[in-house]
Parts: C-alpha cells; structure tokens; sequence
C-alpha cells in the first residue's frame, strides 16, 4: 500500500502550485500589456503620418502635393518610410530609408482598405500600414500609402524587459516557496506540540488532558475527541484491571478450597466415604470455576461479534412458563411466590433469550425477601417486546445502576459471593440484549427494583 505524502508537502505542493498560477498568469498579463503598448503605439504613429497624407493627397487642388510637403510628414517620426503608389503600382512618392517595399507581400485591406502587418528583412523589423484606394485630388487618381517604421528599440526593450520579469518571477516563486514552507512548518508547531503531549501519555497516567483552549480553533475538535477517547480508555482500562483483579479474587476462593482440602485429606488416612466426600465437595468448586470460564468465553465470543445468532420466531410467554417450573421449588424453598402476565412474541436467538430471562430472574429471587413476590409482565407493539422483572427488597442506590451489568460487580464491597453466581449474570444480559439491537432500563425505589429489556423485531 502506498504511503500518503506529508502533510507539511502537501500544502507545500499546493501553496507552490498555486503561487505559479499566480505570478505566471500575472507575468503574462504584464507581458501582453507591454507588447500590446509598444503595438498601439507605434500604430497610432504610423496612422498619424498616413491621415496627414492622405488629406494633403485629398486636398482640393489642381497642383500635385510637391514630394518635399510629402517629406515633411515625416519629420518627428524616428526612422518612419513612406511610399506612394499609383493605381498601376508605380512609384510616385517613395522616402529615403532601407526598407524595400516590393520585397513584403501587402495583406489584403480590411473593411476600412487599410492592412497592417509586421515585417523583418533580414536585418530590421518594420510596422507597416498600408492604406488602399486613396483618391488624389489633383491628379484624379487612386493611389496606395505605405507607412513602415523600424521597431527594433521596441522589441529589444520587450525582450530584455520579457527575461527580466521572467526571471523575477522566478526568483519569487523560489522565495515564496522557501517562506511558504517555513510558514507550513510553524503553522504546524501546535499539532507538533499535541503530538509530544500525546508521546508523554502512558498507561499510568491516562488522566492526563489536552487543554482545548490553548490551541488553535482549528484544533479544538480534534483536542476534544482526543480528550474523549483517553476518558473511555481509562475507564476501559480502570475496567480491565478491576477485572483482572475481580477474577483472581473470583479463582482464588474454590482454587484455596481445593488445595485445603486436598491438604487435609492427605494428611491422614480416610475411609473410601470420607475421600468421596471430599471429591464430591470438590466437584462444586470445579463446577463453579467452569461455569465461569464459560460465561467469560461467551462474553467474549458475544462482544466479539463471534456469536452468530440464530433468529427464529419465540413465544415469550411459553418461554416464561418453562422457566417459573424450573424456578417454582427455588422459589417455595425461599417463601417467594411468582406471577406471569402478558404475552409476546419477538424474532430472535431462543437460547441466548432464553439466558436474558434465566438470569434475570434468579437474579430477582435472590434479591426478594421472603414473604414477597417477584412479577414477570411480558408486552408488545410492533416493533419490539418488552420483559419486565419486578421484585420487592431494599432499594439499589442510582450511583450504582449504571454499574450493574459490569463484570463482577457487587454493590457491597465484601465480595461476598452469593450461592452459585460468577457476578457474570448480568454482564452477559446487557451483552445478548446489545446483540439483538435492544436496550435495558433499571428502576429502583425504596419499594420495588425492576430490570425491563426491550428486544426489537428481527427480521
């Protein structure tokens, strides 16, 4: 894959090339200007002699112009040649100079019979104009002016003047570029300084903020998001090592448990109902300790994105049904009573619903006093299903509901383990619920805790 270029070339490249559009387009415009100048110039000298002559030759006289008048025109006008010429092409009036007329063709005459053109012979360069079908009055005839004029000092002056623009031009456009990119380079000295801040950030210290004010507006977004991202990384962070730390507490227990009690039934002889014994209190450890290894790894397959579900069509209501069988004895055992209203159906993976139920209400009857009842209410509309779970017992304080469905999350900080649970129950309900595209609600007063979820229609 090809590796972007630099930021800082980039504009270089830009600025550079938009500097030469600049200042070649403005040399050329200054070019043009000149030469079109010199041009106009030399035009309006070369008309001025031929409009002199060509009222002397209209002139209402019976004597032909005398040749000196015809001269005079050309007095004041450096270099300037001129010839007339009768209907039949002969010469009747030709100026000393160097210019051979019968050696440039004539252009055909313009709407006005007049044709400019420029010639060089060899050795100068002329501007002539011709004008054509001029009536002279004296001898009643139709004569041809041509008025030529060196501008050899004209086009050395634009030539000299052409490369020393140029080469201006030249020099600016290396000069712009040099301070161009300087300016780039300290333009970037604020993402420079983001980038060392951002260098000095390690795992021990992901409190640390960039200070939006103290950049520039340009940049205030991009300190924002970064400050945004190092405050989920920490709390991904602080999260992984609380869990860290959660599942070596979690293992701890059953693996010390083990090994006590392996200890202790090695440490005299036993009669084979005391080993069994031993073995089948081991055995609820080892039970313990792999259903939790199992909810992680289905932690993670789910939040992964590793778990393809298996939508189908369920019947929440048979769902529920099934359950408060399984549950019922838990349930007389502890005094706690259980009510089913409602009725849903919803699209989704039957197993992985199923759990969402499972754990939330033996969650609920853990947390019931005896005496009290936990109400499973099922709903629907069209686009989704809801299940609540309603339970009586001592209030969640709110700071810790957002907490809730973290892993091994316990409001009371003993760690207390409570029967069988991993602390993974809940975390594995906000997992499935996410897959599906749901979401969970928790309220909770000093009365009544209930856990709603809400599943949409899967097609």
């Amino acid at each position: 894959m090809r590796r972007p270029i630099s930021l800082t070339l980039r504009l270089n490249l830009f600025f550079g090339i938009a500097i030469l559009i600049v200042f070649f387009g403005l040399g050329w415009f200054i070019e043009r200007s000149i030469e079109q100048h010199f041009s106009d110039g030399d035009a309006a000298e070369l008309k001025t002699i031929a409009v002199a002559v060509i009222n002397a030759m209209d002139a209402k006289t019976e004597e032909p112009i005398p040749k000196q008048r015809l001269n005079d025109f050309l007095v004041g006008h450096h270099g300037a040649i001129l010839q007339v010429l009768h209907a039949d092409k002969s010469i009747y009036f030709e100026s000393a100079g160097h210019l051979d007329f019968s050696q440039f063709p004539i252009k055909p005459p313009n709407q006005n019979n007049v044709s400019t053109q420029r010639w060089d012979d060899g050795k100068h360069t002329y501007q002539i104009l011709t004008h054509h079908k001029v009536k002279a009055s004296a001898s009643n005839d139709t004569v041809t002016v041509n008025v030529a004029m060196p501008i050899d000092y004209h086009l050395s002056f634009i030539n000299n003047f052409r490369f020393a623009l140029w080469t201006m031009i030249a020099i600016g456009v290396g000069a712009m570029g040099i301070m161009g990119w300087v300016a780039v380079r300290q333009g970037h000295s604020p993402l420079h300084n983001i980038i060392s801040q951002i260098r000095r950030i390690h795992a021990n210290d992901l409190n640390t903020r960039l200070n939006p004010e103290t950049v520039p507006y340009e940049l205030r977004h991009l300190a924002t998001s970064f400050n945004e991202m190092l405050a989920r990384m920490e709390q991904d962070f602080q999260r992984l090592s609380n869990f860290s730390a959660d599942i070596a507490h979690e293992l701890r227990t059953p693996v010390t448990n083990l090994l006590t009690q392996t200890q202790v039934s090695l440490s005299q002889e036993r009669s084979n109902d005391e080993y069994k014994e031993i073995l089948y209190s081991n055995i609820e450890e080892y039970e313990r300790m792999a259903q939790m290894i199992s909810d992680m790894l289905f932690l993670a397959q789910t939040e992964n994105g590793l778990y393809e579900l298996n939508s189908v069509e369920i019947d929440l209501l048979n769902e529920a049904n099934n359950l408060l069988e399984y549950y019922e004895a838990w349930a007389e055992e502890n005094e706690i009573s259980l009510s089913l209203s409602g009725t849903a159906k919803v699209k989704g993976d039957k197993l992985m619903l199923r759990r969402v139920m499972s754990n939330l209400l033996s969650n609920a009857i853990k947390h019931t006093p005896a005496g009290n009842q936990v109400n499973i209410t099922l709903s629907q509309n069209r686009k989704s299903a809801t299940i609540c779970i309603e339970n009586s017992g001592v209030k969640i304080p709110a700071e810790h509901i957002p907490k809730l469905f973290d892993r091994f999350y316990r409001i009371d900080a003993s760690r207390k383990r409570n029967g069988d649970s991993t602390g993974l129950g809940l975390a594995i309900v906000k997992s499935i619920v996410e897959i599906h595209g749901g979401k969970m609600d928790v309220i909770s007063n000093k009365n009544t805790t209930r856990f709603c979820v809400k599943i949409p229609y899967l097609e």
